[in-house]
Order: C-alpha cells, then sequence, then structure tokens
C-alpha cells in the first residue's frame, strides 16, 4: 500500500513493504533507501548508520541516539522554527547520524490528529535540509512512547525529582526503540519534491559512517532489544 501526502516543501511518502500500487510513479521508495533498522535486518554484519530519534512536543521536543545496538535518552530542546532546525542538524553532525525517526503522533485506534497535521509539516521542513547532506527522515509512528518512557524511567529507579524535564528525551528513545524493534517497517519516508535533493538522498552522506565500540566506552547506553 501506498499513501503520498502533499506539503508546501515536499511529499511524504508512507511506503510498506508491501507491492507498490501500479497506478502511483514513485521516484524513490524505502528499497532504494532503506531505513538503518531494516539494513540491519537485512545484514546482521552491518554495523554503519547512527540514528536520531525525536519526540516532537509543543515547547520540548526531546532528542535521542543510537549507535549500533545501544540507545540513549541525549536532550530535550525548547527550541522551534529554523533555530531548532540548525540545532537538529549541529546535533546531527557532531554524532554522526544520517537519519533522523521522528515520532508521529497518532490516536489509540491509529488515526491521525490535528497534532500529526503539525509534526508532518515541521518534518517535511526539515526533510529539505537534511537532505543536502544526504541524511533521510523517516516518521515512527509514536502513539503510548510518554506512556512507556515514564514507566520506564520508574523501573528503573529514576526519582521524581530526576524525572522531571527528561521524560521527552525518553520518550524519543521508545520512539527509537520501537522502530528498531519492528525493523523499520512502519515507517515513512519523507521524501522532499526536489529531485536533486532526491538524488542526494540516494547517494547518502559523503561519508560512510562506522559503528565502533570504542566510541561508547565512556557513554552510559540503554540495549536496544531487537
Amino acid at each position: 500500500m501506498v499513501f503520498v501526502q502533499q506539503l508546501p516543501q515536499c511529499s511524504i511518502q508512507a511506503i510498506t513493504h508491501h507491492k507498490k500500487h501500479k497506478n502511483i510513479n514513485l521516484s524513490l521508495s524505502l528499497d532504494d533507501i532503506p531505513p538503518n533498522a531494516l539494513r540491519r535486518k537485512q545484514n546482521s554484519n552491518w554495523r554503519g548508520g547512527f540514528s536520531l530519534g525525536v519526540d516532537l512536543g509543543m515547547s520540548r521536543t526531546g532528542i535521542a541516539l543510537s549507535k549500533g545496538y545501544s540507545i540513549r535518552p541525549l536532550t530535550v530542546l525548547e527550541l522551534r522554527g529554523q533555530k531548532f532546525d540548525l540545532k537538529l542538524m549541529e546535533i546531527a553532525e557532531k554524532e554522526e547520524v544520517d537519519e533522523f525517526i521522528i515520532g508521529l503522533p497518532k490516536s489509540s485506534d491509529g488515526n491521525e490528529t490535528t497534532q500529526s497535521n503539525i509534526v508532518r509539516s515541521i518534518a517535511g521542513r526539515f526533510a529539505v535540509r537534511a537532505a543536502e547532506r544526504g541524511w533521510r527522515v523517516y516518521l515512527q509512528n509514536e502513539h503510548g512512547t510518554s506512556a512507556e518512557a515514564l514507566s520506564y524511567m520508574i523501573d528503573v529507579g529514576l526519582k521524581k525529582s530526576s524525572r522531571q524535564g527528561k521524560i521527552d528525551a525518553y520518550a524519543a528513545m521508545m520512539v527509537l526503540e520501537r522502530y528498531f524493534s519492528m525493523s523499520g517497517k512502519e515507517v515513512e519516508l519523507v521524501l522532499p519534491k526536489n529531485l536533486e535533493l532526491q538524488e542526494k538522498l540516494r547517494q547518502g552522506p559523503l561519508e560512510d559512517l562506522d559503528f565502533f565500540v570504542e566510541e561508547l566506552a565512556d557513554q552510559e547506553v540503554l540495549p536496544v532489544q531487537v
């Protein structure tokens, strides 16, 4: 099944791993630029690809980081518009990521909401900027991740005072955990309409980013169950 939604700066193509609809002509698909989670499933020896999880909120945005088979909450941003885009790009460059997994809010029955449209608009705008670097943007259903984050924080023994201000980052971590646990099967590719940017996505980042375990030696990491 294929779903295409037009936005002012980009088109969002939700592509599953089923056969594509014959009446719709797509320039790129998940087969052309698969998410890291799918690459990992297809090749157990593949060690490249760092990912940023993004939990967009009305006033705060949680960021989480996945390197290899490890994932951890990273930070919480209180920025909007171009300042937010630039900061997210700065974090991505510093952490050497090549894809962004943005949580898409949905209702309990799987329907999209007004907030979904806002997130799609922000993701579409950001995808144009990210594609300049060959970085990919995907949307992942985030329903229930905030509750999962709170439950996780309690389970690992974080006190209420310590949980304050961190739940958004942990919710972003849960978005990443869901994404990897499902091998990227539910993600939607956010594809800029500009063909030159699409070609940059096809080519990927300028450098091949490999995962080295020693880079995480001094970092607190949380394992992803896959």
